[in-house]
């Protein structure tokens, strides 16, 4: 269906036979004019007219004096509105970077109140209304029209880069949802990150049945991030780290059915047992939030009768993949015979059976034999601060291949800041801003998972300095969705340890490249966050089918979804009926259905691991990673078509699972 069938909430004064009176006049004045682009400019501007921009008649003559039929006058307008649109959209970030510095980052004065109601303000919220108004969004929409999904995986492999610039042009005013309902969203987007931000388990308050402490006081982790970080970290310990990671467990599950008790949030006082505790639970604040964007995003669906829900616009318009195929892609992941084989493998290295927690095994990884304590001695000293990072950036990328030039004129870019949150890296939305790399620093300096953390987002943020600085065309600036950025940051965050500079670093760094092992990690990661995002698909699938719940429906629902999803495929190998686990994710609620990108980020960045294998020395590695990712911001399967010409696809990983299997077997026999 096209995305201009009507795109209002109000009637087109404009006929469709004065469409195809427009076409034909345009196309006999001018022969040498595109007659499709034409049709398609014409048909789809006309669709988003409306009475107030002005009558038939108006639309008719605003159309002859508007349209470029000359290719050099409408490269000229191209060129023209790239810069507009750069300088509008960078303008605006770098003001919404500055508003959101004291709800963000720890180095700001503590947030007050006018911090917290300007987090939510959204300097775009206005932008597509203003731009209608004046007309320039009509000018883009007549001269550089909108192209379908199928449209451009199809005629896409025969464009130019320039003919894929000028397609994602037309893929800017596609709607005109009102400035006051991109504002509600906004405000909705903002109380919820707002929530998770400060969303801390103060571990030292927590206590076993029998009374028992069993971390200092000055623990604390955020929720989900740090919670299953530190979750992770215990597999060091042995049988001695079991105890505190099924309490970690226990809290988890309660946050999930929010059943935690209110004052256990985010406070270093009210000591609490979590396997027993009957104390005052915490409000449906979680499920509140997460039904505050719904609602927003019910207020969008009436401008939007093409894409009618927030499901259909995230992953066809977003992500560019169809809910149902990514859903298909994961079910047949997670219900595979290779978990099995890799579950058994586990198994036997834990030398126990499994529990739901072991979702997060950390086993084939270097560190997971390392003691986290000795890494964060390392990484305190090397990172006593933000700058302290930021000055060794140069380091880490030519440790990774890059030339010296190159390393500088990349790490030049990235502004390295002290987080609120777990840590997050804030794309440059032009060539005159910096991408922004944050991560939690305490005043000791920064521990390992923050590094860890560090690391990933440096990932992110190589990748946004590259398809923005270096990149031909504006328009094509970025990549096709979030999973192809999350791919770059796991490909320079499975390499954490080798990037420290020490003996055991270097060291590590070659256990990093032991292929079983890899292969291992990265599929049992796929496994477990493809439960994670099957469960956030299926809740949005519930609030879009239940319009009016409430948020103890919607957390009852949330809860039995997470139990259904676990009953099928993690069950008969984790154990434990009706485990709600899959459901602790923050990003359900501070992120609407982004959790999908991980598992898709997982599967390109495995075949992206397979290609760039061939490519022997640190300096090959570079160049080509670089190669692919200037490609920029075409369809997913296009970019993966010419990054390592194959569309996305998880059979790399089952095969390799199921030969390095093969192998382990042989190894131990």
């Amino acid at each position: 269906m096209s995305m201009f069938t009507s795109c209002t909430s109000g009637q087109s004064p404009v006929s469709a036979t004065l469409v195809s009176e427009l076409q034909q006049e345009i196309c006999s004045l001018h022969p040498e004019a595109d007659s499709d682009l034409v049709e398609r400019g014409v048909r789809q501007a006309a669709a988003l007219w409306t009475a107030e921009d002005g009558t038939a008649e108006e639309f008719a003559e605003f159309v002859r004096v508007n349209y470029c039929y000359l290719p050099h006058d409408r490269q000229m307008l191209f060129e023209s509105m790239s810069r507009v649109l750069e300088s509008c959209y960078q303008s605006a970030d770098l003001l919404t970077v500055d508003l959101l510095k004291p709800t963000q980052l720890t180095n700001s004065t503590e947030p007050q109140l006018p911090d917290w109601i300007m987090s939510a303000y959204s300097p775009l919220a206005h932008f597509s209304d203003d731009m209608f108004a004046n007309k320039l969004a009509f000018i883009i929409i007549l001269n550089f029209p909108h192209f379908s999904l199928e449209e451009k995986n199809s005629l896409g492999r025969q464009w130019t880069r320039e003919q894929w610039a000028m397609a994602r042009m037309g893929d800017v005013f596609t709607t005109r949802v009102p400035a006051a309902v991109n504002a509600r969203l906004a405000q909705a987007n903002a109380d919820a990150e707002n929530y998770i931000a400060d969303y801390n388990i103060y571990m030292g308050t927590l206590r076993t049945d029998d009374g028992r402490q069993l971390w200092p006081e000055d623990k604390i982790l955020l929720s989900h991030w740090n919670l299953r970080d530190e979750l992770k970290a215990l597999y060091a310990e042995g049988k001695d780290g079991t105890e505190r990671q099924e309490m970690i467990y226990q809290v988890m599950q309660r946050i999930v059915r929010q059943d935690i008790p209110n004052q256990a949030i985010n406070n270093p006082e009210h000591i609490w047992q979590p396997y027993s505790s009957t104390d005052a639970p915490e409000p449906y604040t979680r499920y509140e939030r997460i039904l505050a964007i719904a609602h927003a995003l019910f207020e969008e669906d009436q401008f939007c009768p093409s894409a009618p829900t927030g499901i259909i616009r995230n992953f066809e318009e977003g992500v560019e993949i169809p809910a149902a195929e990514l859903d298909s892609l994961f079910r047949a992941l997670v219900g595979s015979e290779q978990v099995s084989k890799v579950a058994a493998i586990i198994r036997e290295r834990l030398g126990r059976e499994l529990r739901p927690y072991d979702i997060w095994y950390d086993g084939f990884k270097a560190r997971a034999s390392l003691n986290e304590d000795e890494l964060t001695v390392q990484t305190r000293k090397l990172y006593p601060d933000a700058n302290a990072f930021a000055a060794d950036m140069p380091r880490l990328l030519t440790t990774l291949g890059f030339y010296s030039e190159d390393a500088r004129n990349i790490a030049r870019h990235i502004v390295v800041e002290p987080a609120r949150g777990s840590g997050h890296a804030w794309p440059c939305m032009g060539r005159k801003e910096e991408t922004r790399l944050r991560t939690r620093i305490p005043a000791a300096g920064m521990d390992y998972k923050g590094y860890n953390i560090a690391v990933h987002e440096f990932g992110h943020c190589v990748e946004q300095v590259l398809d923005m600085y270096q990149i031909d065309y504006y328009m094509l600036s970025g990549v096709p969705n979030t999973a192809y950025t999350e791919a770059s940051a796991f490909l320079w965050q499975q390499r954490d340890l080798q990037l420290l500079p020490t003996a055991n670093g270097q060291a590590n760094g070659q256990m990093v490249n032991d292929k079983m092992n890899k292969c291992f990690d990265q599929f049992w990661s796929m496994y477990e966050i493809m439960g994670v995002s099957l469960v956030d698909m299926s809740m949005w699938r519930w609030i879009y089918e239940h319009p009016n719940a409430t948020p103890k429906q919607l957390c009852d629902a949330t809860v039995q979804i997470a139990k259904d999803v676990w009953n099928t495929y993690y069950e008969p190998v984790l154990g434990e009926h009706d485990c709600v686990l899959l459901a602790v994710y923050s990003h359900m609620v501070n992120a609407p259905m982004y959790l999908p990108n991980y598992p898709l980020g997982h599967i390109v960045q495995y075949q992206l691991e397979e290609h760039l294998a061939q490519f022997i020395s640190p300096q090959q590695f570079a160049q080509e990673y670089a190669r692919i990712y200037r490609l920029g911001r075409l369809t997913p399967k296009e970019w993966m078509m010419q990054a390592v010409g194959a569309p996305p696809s998880i059979e790399p990983i089952l095969r390799a699972v199921d030969q390095c299997a093969s192998e382990a077997c042989k190894h131990e026999k």
